[in-house]
């Protein structure tokens, strides 16, 4: 695992404008992922940004221990050189065993603003999803996804009866609430995961639904599935309907509703509409919103009302944890002993060849008289002897390997590589002394 890091920045410690400032913007990612992953030299990288953190994950190309990349990180996502000390204020750090429970507690929701909450899966299964077709992830960061994925797949199951609310919950009752007994329209702009699952708690509360999008025809079959009508953007934006909210979460390095659009739906509304914006950065400028008289809900404001439940979301998710914990040291145990296999085939090997060696020199020696029969029974015995001398410390390294550094692994080899060369060059019979080798 010590090959394995990630750098990032998250609700807990940065504004949602500070996000913003590090997110790569969907139309730009295909083609940034290399000079990401250059910027890490030439390390395996999955990129996720969603409305409230922004991750950087990678191992490194050469299987050495992860570093702290902050630095470079700042650098490929800003495009400038960091001041002094900016990269470590800006950005998170973790490595090795640190950033694989970093990443499965992000596909578990444990790390999330709604504690428990599900968009985060697919929005992390998305980015892998990215970081495949960009040719940018490896066999590392593929076995981490999916065994991430898999975990957050298995608590899922456990916690159906009881599922955790969202942002997106959240932002329903904002409407609900402001809408009172109206009940006008709501217009949903985006057919991202959180203004899908809006659309269906506002269609299941009998709420008449807007579908907007750059594209209709990739709307109208989802507009179709609630009974809602749907409008291109190009349209909302130059003659919006009569709407009571408007839910926004599309994708962009601007504005999609500007103010011109803005003032435009405030006129059309017989009420002035409710703006929630999950964008990231803003699709609806918190200036722009003012000057057109209408109240905006942004992320960091919905992020705020999500505090007064996350405690007790993760006292109610403990068996969540508990079950990351058990996935995580079975995991451990698991790489550890894949990254040592073959170098513990070698040491068994070393081990066979020296007794054959010494044995053969025996036979040519004092016991060139024994027959064939004589001599390959007593090889089998070198060769047997040999194996289980190798068992003790081949299984002490093998049982001590998920609990130690890369380096403290490497002393290990390197004392065994010097024991076996001296041992084998400059020994030639049972006669002569064995000094311990410095």
């Amino acid at each position: 695992m010590d090959h394995i890091g990630v750098v990032g920045l998250s609700y807990r410690h940065a504004s949602v404008e500070d996000v913003a400032r590090f997110a790569i913007p969907k139309g730009e990612l295909e083609a940034r992922l290399p000079e990401l992953r250059a910027a890490l030299r030439g390390a395996e990288v999955v990129f996720l940004a969603t409305c409230n953190r922004v991750e950087v994950i990678f191992a490194t190309g050469d299987a050495s221990a992860a570093g702290d990349l902050r630095g470079a990180v700042f650098r490929a996502l800003r495009g400038r050189d960091p001041e002094l000390g900016e990269a470590a204020e800006a950005l998170r750090a973790w490595t090795g065993e640190a950033a694989v429970e970093h990443v499965f507690l992000l596909a578990c929701g444990l790390n999330s603003a709604q504690a428990g909450e599900h968009e985060i899966t697919a929005q992390l299964r998305s980015a892998w999803e990215s970081a495949r077709t960009a040719e940018v992830c490896g066999p590392t960061l593929n076995r981490l996804m999916n065994e991430a994925l898999s975990m957050a797949n298995r608590v899922h199951r456990l916690s159906a009866a009881s599922r955790p609310p969202s942002l997106s919950d959240i932002a329903v009752e904002r409407v609900l609430a402001y809408c009172g007994e109206r009940r006008g329209p709501v217009a949903l702009v985006g057919v991202s995961p959180m203004t899908r699952r809006c659309a269906q708690h506002l269609h299941d509360a009998g709420l008449p639904l807007w579908i907007v999008n750059r594209t209709a025809e990739v709307a109208e079959e989802w507009a179709h599935s609630l009974g809602a009508r749907c409008m291109p953007l190009t349209e909302f934006r130059a003659a919006p309907p009569d709407v009571a909210a408007v839910i926004i979460a599309a994708g962009g390095s601007g504005a999609i509703l500007d103010e011109a659009a803005l003032r435009a739906l405030s006129q059309a509304a017989s009420t002035s509409p409710l703006i929630i914006d999950f964008g990231l950065p803003p699709n609806v400028e918190p200036s722009a919103a003012q000057a057109a008289g209408l109240t905006r809900i942004g992320m960091n404001e919905v992020i705020e009302a999500t505090g007064e439940q996350r405690l007790t979301q993760l006292l109610r998710l403990a068996p969540v944890r508990a079950a990351i914990d058990e996935r995580l040291a079975r995991l451990r145990n698991e790489l550890a002993t894949r990254a040592i296999g073959h170098r513990l085939a070698d040491l068994r090997d070393s081990f066979e060849g020296i007794a054959a060696a010494q044995m053969n020199e025996l036979l040519a020696d004092g016991l060139r008289g024994l027959d064939e029969n004589e001599r390959q029974l007593l090889r089998r015995f070198a060769r047997t002897l040999a194996r289980r001398l190798a068992h003790l410390p081949l299984a002490g390294i093998r049982a001590a390997a998920p609990h130690a550094n890369a380096d403290t692994v490497d002393a290990f080899f390197r004392a065994a590589r010097l024991q076996r060369t001296f041992h084998a060059g400059d020994v030639d019979d049972s006669t002569k002394e064995h000094p311990e080798p410095s």
